[in-house]
């Protein structure tokens, strides 16, 4: 690593000071020099010299993450291209924190980076952040917090990990604060693992601290509903992540990490067409929902089985959102907000669809 270490900072129109939601369709900029929470690096780590920030807005970035990415990455090669002295020996994207769009695009671009430029990158983001399932295995991502007050300390844990990428050291998620990737490298222990186990079992007992080699995966439990005493008599509603909402997009439901979800009207609809609704989810192919939106949000088959008396009657009003990479604390809130709509409207149980 050279005495000056050059890093090239990405940042969302946000950070970089372009604007705010009125700005989150700018495509790529380059901008001299340091903006924003860029400013902290060279405090933290004076040896870092942030030649240049690009920005781009959230919305642009997440409308085609995929080639977006590319475009920040032809922006770099042409500026280094031009002049070499700006040739960056780190990327550092974010931090994005619990930020969807911000978090999925810093990701991409941290990609993008490594796999075209062969640029060590290093991104932060808060564990529920929906871009650490989909990078994990691809980049290196530092633990956040969910919120900018952890600026300081996620800058920080990025420009260490940052330094370890170029020399080529061993990144340990406990020990550099990263987000486990699951990858694992061979070593010698000073004990067998008989040995260990016991010793570990021994701690637990007397009530010591321990840690398992293997850290086991945690799951939501939640426990099912009883059954509907009488389908008869039931009302039930219908609510799809698959983004199927009436033509024209009323409530500007993103098609990727959705920020709302829409409550419309089914009534005097004994099913929806393509001429009526659509689906604006960016992830899957829409070509036969758009041709039947049916097939997303079954509403004709409801409506049949509403009229044999299958059940009692269809709840007037559907939800929608778009699943795709929605965080899961926002999907979480999603689910209460809805049920309790659900609920104070006399709802006895809910038919999901998804993709």
């Amino acid at each position: 690593m050279s005495p000056r270490t050059k890093v090239i900072h990405y940042e969302n129109q946000f950070f970089a000071g372009i604007g705010g939601e009125e700005q989150a369709n700018v495509p790529p900029l380059w901008i001299d020099g340091p903006m924003g929470p860029g400013q902290l690096i060279s405090q933290i780590k004076p040896q870092f010299d942030v030649v240049a920030t690009v920005a781009a807005g959230d919305n642009y970035m997440a409308e085609d993450l995929s080639h977006r990415s590319q475009e920040v990455v032809s922006l770099i090669e042409q500026r280094i291209a031009s002049d070499h002295e700006l040739k960056p020996d780190l990327i550092v994207a974010g931090p994005a924190f619990n930020a969807g769009r911000y978090g999925m695009a810093c990701a991409a671009v941290c990609q993008a980076v490594q796999q075209r430029l062969k640029i060590p990158a290093v991104t932060a983001l808060y564990p529920e952040n929906p871009a650490v399932e989909n990078y994990r295995s691809q980049i290196v991502i530092v633990r956040s917090e969910a919120s900018v007050l952890g600026m300081r300390a996620a800058m920080q844990d990025m420009l260490n990990v940052g330094r370890k990428l170029m020399e080529g050291e061993l990144i340990l998620p406990d020990a550099d604060h990263t987000i486990a990737r699951g990858i694992r490298h061979n070593y010698f222990a000073t004990s067998n693992g008989a040995s260990r186990a016991l010793n570990m079992l021994m701690r637990k007992i007397a009530g010591e601290a321990y840690a398992s080699e293997y850290a086991m995966p945690t799951f939501d439990r939640v426990p099912p509903a009883p059954p509907i005493a009488d389908l008869t008599q039931a009302s039930i509603a219908v609510v799809t992540s698959g983004g199927i909402v009436p033509r024209g997009n009323p409530d500007h439901i993103e098609s990727a990490s959705a920020s709302r979800f829409g409550a419309y009207s089914l009534v005097g609809l004994d099913q929806i067409s393509s001429e009526s609704h659509c689906s604006v989810h960016g992830g899957y192919d829409t070509t036969y929902a758009n041709e039947d939106p049916n097939r997303v949000l079954p509403i004709g088959s409801l409506r049949e089985l509403e009229s044999e008396g299958k059940f009692g009657h269809l709840y007037e009003t559907y939800f929608a959102t778009v699943g795709n990479a929605t965080a899961v604390r926002r999907a979480v809130q999603f689910g209460r907000e809805i049920a309790a709509l659900l609920v104070n409207a006399g709802v006895q149980a809910v038919i999901l669809t998804s993709t």
